[in-house]
């Protein structure tokens, strides 16, 4: 298997939102629109909108004379969910979670789907999501649970560690998965400044692949964690190796297994 075949190839926002999204990302996104939509928010902010998986969510179900900003660290990600018509006006900004290019108490909803665990000061990041929400207004957000409990990722892992025995990459298990402690959670929520107790929600899905080599691609060459793996050797033969063991494990042609998620609620 090589990266360069045509069905996988392209840069990583690309890739990002053809093999991640419908695999691990639309289930949940899809949830907390609805969740946003109970709300009724007359503005909406989301964090870490990445290619735009919640935002066109968003845009269907939130009222239709609401406004919606979507930002992202990456103006790639930007440029790329930019680029798709999603039937109403969107606001796409290129921001630092951790310093808002916004003005205090400016929306109703703030909502960052598998953002968070990426924020490198998370009391800073929630803090600023408190600082730009009105009074009662809500802070909405979802982080994944622990590797082991997201099967394609554990294969993956697991697939890494062998292929790199000296060295296995820890992206995955240190970010993505790395942050799912609700008592964690509260107190860096507490540093932001939010005293209101946060409701915590598990939530368990369905991650659906059209094949093993689909989902290897995914998570060796759509993420940061190519990143790790580039450093260490070979790409294509790691993507190889990982696309083998979820063969192994699910079977050949589409295959399906469990992801689970924490949904984070709290009012400013």
């Amino acid at each position: 298997m090589s990266s360069s075949d045509s069905s996988f190839s392209g840069s990583i926002p690309e890739l990002y939102e053809r093999l991640m999204v419908p695999m691990l990302f639309d289930p949940y996104a899809r949830d907390l629109a609805q969740r946003a939509r109970a709300l009724a928010p007359a503005s909406v902010l989301e964090l870490a909108a990445g290619t735009g998986a919640v935002t066109r969510y968003l845009a269907e179900v939130v009222p239709p004379e609401a406004t919606i900003v979507a930002t992202d660290l990456s103006q790639a990600m930007i440029d790329e969910a930019a680029s798709r018509d999603i039937g109403r006006a969107v606001d796409w900004v290129a921001a630092d979670a951790m310093s808002l290019p916004f003005a205090d108490s400016s929306f109703d909803l703030v909502v960052c789907q598998f953002g968070v665990m990426f924020f490198p000061d998370k009391p800073t990041a929630f803090a600023q999501a408190r600082r730009v929400l009105r009074p009662g207004g809500t802070l909405l957000f979802n982080v994944w649970d622990g590797i082991g409990s997201n099967d394609f990722v554990a294969v993956v892992q697991t697939a890494l560690a062998e292929f790199f025995p000296d060295d296995p990459p820890s992206f995955m298990t240190e970010v993505p998965h790395g942050y799912h402690s609700e008592e964690r959670i509260r107190h860096d929520l507490e540093l932001g400044g939010f005293t209101r107790p946060a409701a915590f929600e598990t939530l368990v899905a369905e991650s659906r692949a059209d094949s093993a080599e689909a989902a290897a691609i995914a998570y060796c060459q759509a993420n940061p964690n190519r990143i790790q793996i580039e450093q260490r050797g070979s790409l294509d033969g790691a993507t190889a190796h990982a696309a083998a063991a979820l063969t192994a494990r699910f079977g050949s042609g589409p295959i399906r297994g469990r992801i689970r998620a924490l949904v984070v609620t709290v009012v400013r």
